[in-house]
């Protein structure tokens, strides 16, 4: 094959040129990437020549395409020839900045990349090296993924490049720096005084990450030395003074610690016997998340999520369904077009602005009333009085009453604070079910089932505003006490005879609940909803694809009133 060689010095690191071609090795492997000098034609791994080069290949990479392109690119790196790594990828510009900041910036050294056993078109690989910084050190090791795709204009194989490539906890536009830690460490507390770890609550990695950056230079700590992730906008110091800058973006993440810094305190509202109860219950399913407050003050008692990464109790984005009539029902008690005891229309379908809409196995209910409709959850008994709101109606009465939407609340780490658009037509009616466009999490989930049963809204917070004198979100009004008492009504008996009897069984007489089941595009299964209080205490829970509400997430958020009462 011309020119083709093997390299024979198996531990050799850095690139040699070899008649004509350059031999390197990653992991141990060796292989040749050609370099042409004397201007004739060259043949590829494919036994194609210059001649052929106006051909665009196409059709699937095959495994000899994966391996050389990921090994020419890892070589490169491992090299620290960032600029011959980018042109290995379909990104070049944001390719090299990263790779070169992953010497200068991260101050990473001694790089050893190791391929792994190619699958289809991906390309595990392992990253060891040394972060060096002002006289400390340590060892770095992880474990990343690239995959290779063909450009498009000439059949070329290339990375697909993605920051993650480079590390995984890495989103597009982060970056990877070693210096002085941005914020000092804090030490969280619950409220009785003990240490929340992950090795205790695995769930809270991110609140934890969050309450560093919101509090870690208020909190009287001394920052450390670290490699950290520093989030795409983000300046790698604290801006709590910023809502923008810490509760509505993934706060940084430290990798490695090369010298520790002394940690702040910051107390918490969080209980460690219910937060324990959280953390088990939502393990029992997949990709559930939970979230306990107390009704009178908003104290956040306990979250959870079963997967360990994203937030979704605090920061989800989801559809609630049915646990959105416990917003809608005030709306229509406020209004005149329900009462709790009075008849109200349940037929099998019902239908505005072009869409028919039915209920859960198109049942019906016959001269009932709307604590009947309420308690079973009934869809055509909120469709049909569509045509008697306004546009607006729903998302006023979301934001005055329940606070939701204004994206105002100030929790203590990241939330997302619901969000109730002014919709028309099929969407505005799929609003008052919980589709459309409406979407929460169970943080404001747990936050309306508090304010059905108190009457006011009390933003949920995690750390008291005392510590940072930050202003909590207010309602513009309270419920009358007229649809107060009936939403509490209707809250009651779906406890006691409704949709959420099984799972609340035992915990009455002062109790109320709300199942939901949201259908999302391209799931199998609805995505399952819960939301309930019991006396002084108010939890919700959900869990993605586990259908419906009072089966998959009832069981979670009984427990947890269990636990608490």
């Amino acid at each position: 094959m011309g020119n083709r060689r093997r390299a024979t010095e198996r531990g050799r690191t850095k690139p040699a040129v070899i008649g004509g071609m350059i031999a390197v090795v990653v992991g141990g492997a060796a292989f040749g990437v050609y370099n042409v000098y004397d201007g004739g034609a060259a043949a590829d791994d494919n036994g194609s020549t210059a001649s052929d080069a106006k051909k665009v290949k196409t059709g699937p990479l095959s495994a000899a395409e994966v391996r050389s392109t990921a090994k020419t690119f890892l070589a490169a790196w491992q090299g620290g020839d960032a600029a011959r790594a980018a042109a290995a990828t379909n990104d070049t510009t944001a390719a090299r900045t990263l790779l070169t900041g992953f010497g200068t910036e991260a101050h990473i050294e001694d790089v050893t990349l190791t391929a792994g056993q190619r699958s289809g078109t991906k390309m595990p690989f392992s990253v060891k090296g040394t972060v060096s910084y002002k006289g400390k050190s340590k060892p770095l090791a992880y474990d990343s993924e690239l995959t290779v795709v063909r450009r498009a204009k000439d059949g070329k194989p290339l990375v697909d490049w993605r920051s993650s490539v480079v590390h995984p906890d890495l989103a597009d536009g982060d970056r990877l720096v070693t210096g002085e830690a941005g914020t000092p460490p804090v030490k969280a507390l619950d409220r009785d005084g003990g240490e929340l770890t992950t090795a205790k609550y695995p769930s809270l990695g991110s609140v934890l990450d969050g309450l560093r950056e919101k509090y870690g230079k208020k909190a009287g700590g001394k920052a450390g030395i670290e490699l950290r992730v520093i989030r795409k906008g983000s300046t790698g110091s604290d801006s709590s003074s910023s809502k923008t800058s810490t509760e509505q973006k993934n706060p940084d993440k430290t990798l490695l610690e090369l010298s520790k810094g002394t940690p702040g305190t910051v107390r918490t509202t969080l209980s460690p016997s219910l937060q324990a109860t959280a953390e088990s219950q939502v393990a029992k399913k997949s990709q559930a998340s939970a979230v306990m407050l107390k009704p009178s003050t908003g104290e956040i008692l306990a979250v959870a999520n079963s997967g360990h990464g994203y937030n979704t109790a605090f920061q989800g984005s989801l559809a609630p369904g049915s646990t959105m009539k416990i917003i809608t029902a005030s709306l229509l008690l406020d209004k005149g077009l329900a009462s709790a005891n009075k008849e109200h229309p349940c037929p099998k379908y019902s239908t505005y602005g072009g869409w028919k809409f039915q209920n859960d196995d198109k049942f019906e209910i016959k001269n009932g009333t709307f604590k009947a409709s309420f308690a079973r959850s009934c869809n055509t008994a909120f469709i049909s009085q569509a045509k008697k709101l306004s546009d607006d109606d729903l998302t006023k009465q979301a934001q005055e009453v329940f606070g939701l939407g204004r994206d105002n609340w100030s929790v203590g780490v990241s939330s997302f604070d619901g969000s109730v658009p002014v919709q028309s037509q099929a969407q505005k009616a799929a609003s008052l079910i919980g589709q459309g466009g409406v979407r929460m999490n169970p943080l404001n989930m747990a936050s309306v089932v508090a304010t059905a049963k108190t009457g006011s809204f009390h933003q949920p917070y995690l750390v008291s505003a005392d510590v940072d004198d930050r202003t909590l979100a207010k309602g513009s009004r309270s419920l009358s006490s007229s649809t107060q008492s009936q939403l509490r009504e209707l809250l009651q008996y779906t406890a006691a005879a409704g949709t959420a009897a099984e799972a609340m069984s035992g915990l009455g007489p002062d109790f109320g609940a709300k199942t939901g089941s949201a259908e999302v595009d391209g799931q199998k299964k609805p995505n399952g909803w819960f939301t309930a209080w019991k006396g002084d205490l108010a939890a919700a829970g959900v869990v993605q694809q586990g259908g419906h509400g009072g089966e998959a997430a009832g069981p979670i958020v009984a427990a947890l009133l269990k636990a608490g009462s």
